[in-house]
């Protein structure tokens, strides 16, 4: 015959293991080979106090410049600017995840946020109507919110 305090010690287990499972998203491992050609955000550190920051897109203004070619002006937002880390680019994504167009920033702006940086003669092939902006950190690659746009003129 089992005890009633063991009965309870098992069901208290038993319980904090669902409730670990619920929390940290325990699931049988998954057989998908799903990939996206967007996903390039390599993982974030794996220290325990290491924060994780992504510059936000927050918005996009697109200019046609000549046959294909669109200027763009980007605004982004990223309030953890430091000379240690910071929001060092965006780039302009075709619908099927090829890059069409990147911008590299080669310093923090910590004292202006959010700022907008534009990028002139994007060529954008004939068919693709609408693009996305994503916003890169120097430390933890695209991530964050990221605004799509419908070319003008197509």
């Amino acid at each position: 015959m089992i005890s009633s305090a063991c009965t309870r010690t098992t069901a208290l287990a038993a319980l904090a293991l669902a409730v670990a499972c619920a929390v940290t998203g325990c699931s049988s491992p998954s057989t998908s080979n799903n990939t996206s050609e967007l996903s390039t955000t390599p993982p974030a550190s794996s220290s325990p106090d290491a924060a994780t920051f992504f510059p936000d897109v927050e918005e996009v203004g697109v200019t046609p410049s000549g046959t294909n070619l669109f200027d763009f002006a980007v605004t982004i937002s990223s309030p953890y600017d430091t000379p240690e880390q910071y929001a060092d680019g965006w780039r302009v994504v075709a619908p099927d995840g090829t890059v069409l167009g990147e911008h590299t920033l080669s310093h923090d702006h910590a004292n202006e946020q959010p700022f907008t940086r534009t990028q002139a003669g994007v060529e954008i092939p004939e068919g693709i109507t609408e693009v996305t902006i994503e916003g890169r950190d120097q430390a933890n690659g695209y991530g964050g919110t990221t605004v799509s746009v419908e070319l003008p003129g197509r």
